[in-house]
This record gives C-alpha cells, sequence and structure tokens, in this order.
C-alpha cells in the first residue's frame, strides 16, 4: 500500500523516493516569512494601463442631481415669462379699445291741445279714450320671442330685453319717479359711463339735446301735479337685434297714459300759457309716448345696465311754452292752450343742438268721457 502522498500506480520510476524531499528546498523559516512585505494590487492595476474605467468620474455639476433639474426648471420658467411679455410689448396687433359710452340725445316735444281738456273720473276718462283697452303698468311692457343672432344666444338677447323693460317700467311708471321723488332705481340701471351726464340732467336741466330731465324719464311737476290714478295705461313693442359682435341695441316704442289732477294750492295758470281755469274735483289724461334705444354691451349683461342712446319723447296735453326739459305740466281739466305757440327758431343759432319744438295733439287722442264734470 502506497503512501498518502503517492500516487496510486506508486511513485514514478526516474523519480526521488517520497514526497517530502520534493518541497524541502522550498520552506521558508519563520524569521523570513515575519520580514516579508505583502502588497495587494487594485482592481484597476491588476487590469493594466490600456483598461478604461467603466464608470466615469462624475463632476460637482453631475452630482447635484435633482436640485440641477429644479435650476433647469426654474430657467425655462423665466424665459418662457420673458418671451411672453416681449410679445406681448412688440406684437403687431393692437388689442381692440374698449368702446366708449356715447353720451344721449334727446328730445322733448310738447303737444298742445286744440280745445279745451276733458275733465271726468279716471275710470270713465280711460274707458272712453284710445288706451280703453291698454294693459296696466308693468303687464303692459311684454317681452318679444328671442331668437339667437350671429354671436348672442337667445339667453343674451333675453337678459338685454329684460334690462331694458326693468328701465322702462323704473323710468316711466314708478309712482316716485313720476312725482319727483328718488330716481336711484333709474340710476342704478344706466352705464357708468353715462352716470355724470344724468346727474347733471336732473340738476341743472337744459333742452339742448343733451341735459333734458325727461329725456332720461318721466316727472311731473310735484308742485302741480298730482297723479289722481297709480294704474298707468301702457302700450307698445320692444325688440332686439344685434349691433355689433359685442353689443346689441334694444328698440322701445311706448305709449303711456297717465290720469292726473292739479296739486293743492297749484296756480291755475301756468307762466306763458292762456289757459282757462282748472275744473274743481275734475281728473283728466296725460299721454306721453317715449321712442327709446338702447345699447347693451356684453359687460352690461353681467352687471344689469344699459345705456341710453337716444330718446324722443311727445307729452300732450301741454302749452308749448311750458319748457317740459325738467317736468311736465300738463293743462288740467278745464283748460286750454289757447294761441300759445312755440317760439321762434333761429337757423344761424348753433348753441342748440335742439331747437324749441312745439306739436298739436290731435282730437282724436283726447277722451270723450261720458259723464264729464264741469
Amino acid at each position: 500500500m502506497t503512501g498518502p502522498g503517492d500516487p496510486p500506480e506508486g511513485t514514478p520510476k526516474g523519480a526521488s523516493g517520497g514526497g517530502e524531499d520534493e518541497y524541502r528546498s522550498v520552506v521558508f523559516d519563520e524569521s523570513f516569512v515575519r520580514a516579508a512585505r505583502l502588497q495587494e494590487f487594485s482592481a484597476d492595476e491588476r487590469l493594466g494601463e490600456h483598461h478604461s474605467p467603466a464608470v466615469k468620474t462624475r463632476h460637482a455639476w453631475m452630482r447635484l442631481g435633482g436640485s440641477r433639474q429644479a435650476i433647469l426648471l426654474v430657467l425655462l420658467i423665466v424665459l418662457a415669462f420673458g418671451t411672453a411679455v416681449y410679445m406681448g410689448i412688440r406684437h403687431p396687433y393692437k388689442t381692440p379699445e374698449q368702446s366708449r359710452v356715447q353720451p344721449l340725445r334727446s328730445s322733448v316735444v310738447p303737444l298742445a291741445p286744440s280745445g279745451e281738456v276733458p275733465g271726468a273720473t279716471p275710470e270713465d276718462l280711460f274707458a272712453h279714450s284710445p288706451a280703453a283697452d291698454y294693459k296696466i303698468g308693468a303687464a303692459g311692457v311684454n317681452l318679444p320671442p328671442v331668437a339667437r343672432t350671429e354671436h348672442f344666444s337667445d339667453g343674451q338677447i333675453f337678459s338685454a330685453l329684460t334690462i331694458a323693460k326693468d328701465y322702462i317700467v323704473q323710468s316711466s311708471l314708478d309712482p316716485a319717479t313720476l312725482t319727483g321723488g328718488s330716481v336711484r332705481p333709474v340710476r342704478l340701471l344706466l352705464d357708468t359711463g353715462q352716470l355724470d351726464q344724468f346727474d347733471r340732467s336732473l340738476a341743472h336741466p337744459d333742452d339742448n339735446g343733451r341735459d333734458a330731465a325727461t329725456g332720461w324719464l318721466v316727472r311731473f311737476d310735484p308742485a302741480l301735479t298730482r297723479l289722481a290714478d297709480r294704474d298707468v295705461r301702457v302700450n307698445g313693442t320692444l325688440s332686439a337685434s344685434e349691433l355689433s359682435p359685442d353689443a346689441l341695441v334694444v328698440t322701445a316704442d311706448y305709449t303711456f297714459v297717465y290720469a292726473v289732477r292739479p296739486a293743492p294750492g297749484a296756480p291755475q295758470k301756468p307762466a306763458g300759457a292762456q289757459v282757462g281755469k282748472a275744473t274743481p274735483g275734475a281728473a283728466s289724461l296725460v299721454t306721453v309716448r317715449r321712442e327709446m334705444h338702447f345699447r347693451v354691451g356684453r359687460e352690461d349683461l353681467a352687471d344689469h345696465r344699459l345705456e341710453l342712446l337716444q330718446s324722443s319723447l311727445q307729452a300732450g296735453p301741454l302749452a308749448c311754452s311750458s319748457r317740459p326739459a325738467d317736468a311736465l305740466r300738463p293743462l288740467f281739466a278745464g283748460q286750454h292752450a289757447g294761441q300759445d305757440r312755440p317760439e321762434g327758431t333761429d337757423p344761424y343759432a348753433r348753441d342748440r343742438a335742439n331747437p324749441s319744438l312745439c306739436g298739436e295733439l290731435a282730437p282724436s287722442a283726447q277722451p270723450k268721457p261720458s259723464h264729464p264734470i264741469r
């Protein structure tokens, strides 16, 4: 049997006997091992000098990571904002200017009766007048059917008509407005660009075509006139059409019939009018026709406001010399206009935009009461 270091076939021929004799020359003593210096090469040194590293060196900028992305994002936002501001300043197309509010142009024409003003009870007067079938108050201001236009929906047109109706009701039917009371409800419905003109017209009325109080509303002189019946008869039409892509025009044409009587202590004869004595206790009718053109812009729809562009008012029975720029001063039952005629008009005078005018109230427009009061 062979030893632990021998091959299974035994020691080859020609080899020295025994395994220990073969390694005896490479055995180191203990002092040699202790004096030896161990050195281990790095992986990069073992691969050689021509080897490229698998991972490149990261510079300080790259080591920022998320911070660098945040900085880049901020720079992009600043650049985009600066570009937008520059293009807004240098853009070749100018932003459309807001349309300026136009001032009101108005005319007020008194209608003088050809004879004596009839007098009776309000019920008898209304029943025997052309207003017999008129509706009462706001019920007479009906909204027409609406249809959308190119730039406005049917809802927007309905809103414009509603604003116009509110203005008509507040400026023509409200008892406070009619008798010289508060006009705040009317003022709140006007575009803010017209408020200065409105306030000036109420404070310093003039028949110059711009500053007549009666161009904005119906108002009777409270020192002379009282309402004999608060139920005003109303009839007319209201329509809307597209004025521009940003505005609608609303047209109103209404006739209002009021029953009035003299105020207690009122003088019987207004200055300049040749009239008879008013019949005590009798009411009379005053007919007012108003034609108005409103502008309602998109911003007005949201604010529930409008612009009153044109207003034409005809009222009678009035004396031609009554000058109804500030308030209406009607002739009462039993009175007549006589020979009162409007003042002469000078065509060379350019300081007045609206000349003094006066018309004749047709006899058919007067009621024919069954039981007139004398």
